[in-house]
């Protein structure tokens, strides 16, 4: 009796531990304190860099704005992780590489953005997995065992 009643409040936990919430937090937010040593028509690129740290991500053209970008993440059981908290810092520079605008947008901020997904034709008709598994047997080059 006793056994069933250790397997049983054994079990009991680990649904419970299942069904237990947990967060993870992904990027890189400077702090407050690092952003107020900023000036705007003062710092440079070089400077900012030195004061708050490598930026997330930057602009697409090289000397393109830097972008900060810290998520949270909130996985709940078996359910799809659902994002919780998401903070964009966005340092703005004029055509001279000057500071010109620092801004801040949360997720009560951002709209929803659908996202495209490009993918690749395999190019692969009528093929079975050991055929293309077999496939390149006997097919030697020239090349083979130099190197």
């Amino acid at each position: 009796m006793r056994t069933f009643a250790v397997l049983t409040l054994l079990a009991v936990s680990l649904a419970v531990a299942g069904c237990t919430a947990t967060f993870r937090n992904h990027g890189y937010i400077p702090p407050e304190e690092d952003l107020q040593e900023l000036v705007v028509g003062i710092d440079t690129r070089a400077s900012v860099e030195d004061v708050v740290g490598s930026p997330t991500a930057g602009g697409v053209l090289e000397g393109g704005n830097y972008f900060y970008v810290r998520s949270t993440v909130r996985t709940y059981g078996p359910r799809r992780p659902q994002v919780v908290d998401r903070q964009v810092l966005a340092i703005s520079f004029d055509e001279n590489g000057v500071l010109s605008n620092i801004e801040s947008f949360g997720l009560e901020d951002g709209r929803v953005v659908t996202l495209s997904r490009r993918v690749t034709d395999s190019n692969i008709t009528n093929v079975s997995f050991l055929r293309q598994l077999l496939g390149n047997i006997g097919r030697i080059g020239p090349d083979f065992g130099e190197g």
